[in-house]
């Protein structure tokens, strides 16, 4: 895996300028060049860079860092990733690095120090979701290898289903929430963090999972009565197929809550019924108002 200057960048937090000026000060980073002499980073490099950035976060000059060798650099960050007061920008970056080697252990360790440091809501809001976003897993925009992705995917989905599990069932009369991904969308981590911060919040969840055909999502509001309903869309979806859908959604007074790319939402028609939910803690507060407002009617 090859990466430009402008992943490097959006991966490491130094700024593409910084990479060039340290290209021709210091021997330490030396990028590949193209056939047309277009500057890229091999996984190697990349990982190196993700290094540097932590030391650098953690006032390290680095005309210094340029002198240490790899197990001195190694080594100094494995001891800023392992104290007290590592910031969220380190561990996140501790996360790509893992990603990067397809070090399924080194993940996890970071994942299961978070929880017992903040706990697994925290940890999903502060660390798992702005990783996701920042390697670009979350919304499928193909930043990494899609090995890469499966890998990190399904661990990260594991943890989530295995939280979902084992949270305490909601009250008889909790209200309800239908979770669903659409034929044809498949990035599911997002819908299962959406279920989780649900059922932690008191809901009663129904996950459908992937691939739901739009006119079975009509039977199982008419069957469940749910107070919403919480969808992705990230792949562009065909107007026609969905005007059915659309329709459906603001006949029977329903609500959807939608994440995702707003460029692939199907519903051209206005409505209060759709909803964009920007991000986890939106969602957590559109929930909270929702049953704060039950409670007083």
């Amino acid at each position: 895996m090859t990466y430009s200057i402008a992943e490097a960048e959006r991966l490491t937090g130094i700024k593409a300028h910084t990479l060039r000026i340290w290209e021709k000060r210091y021997d330490f980073l030396v990028p590949e060049r193209t056939d047309t002499n277009i500057r890229f980073f091999s996984d190697d490099q990349l990982r190196k860079l993700i290094n540097v950035s932590i030391l650098i976060q953690n006032k390290h000059r680095i005309s210094t860092i340029a002198r240490m060798d790899d197990d001195e650099i190694n080594q100094t960050v494995s001891g800023i990733l392992t104290s007290d007061d590592t910031s969220h920008d380190e561990i996140i970056k501790a996360l790509v690095m893992s990603m990067l080697k397809l070090d399924e252990a080194e993940f996890n360790n970071i994942f299961n120090r978070q929880i017992l440091k903040q706990g697994l809501v925290n940890t999903i809001l502060h660390i798992i979701y702005p990783f996701l976003e920042q390697v670009g897993v979350l919304w499928g925009t193909n930043k990494v290898l899609p090995a890469q992705e499966h890998f990190t995917s399904n661990l990260i989905r594991q943890k989530l289903i295995s939280a979902f599990e084992s949270l305490p069932q909601p009250a008889p009369d909790a209200p309800k929430i239908v979770l669903f991904l659409l034929e044809d969308e498949n990035h599911e981590i997002a819908l299962l963090l959406g279920a989780f911060i649900a059922k932690d919040l008191g809901w009663k969840v129904y996950y459908l999972g992937q691939n739901v055909p739009s006119e079975d999502i009509a039977t199982l509001v008419d069957y469940l009565n749910p107070r919403l309903l919480m969808t992705m869309f990230i792949i562009p979806r065909p107007k026609k197929r969905d005007d059915s859908f659309c329709e459906m959604l603001v006949e029977k007074n329903m609500t959807l809550l939608y994440g995702g790319n707003p460029k692939s939402f199907p519903c051209t028609m206005a409505s209060e019924n759709f909803v964009a939910i920007k991000n986890p803690n939106h969602f957590i507060d559109f929930l909270n108002h929702s049953l704060a407002t039950m409670k007083e009617v």
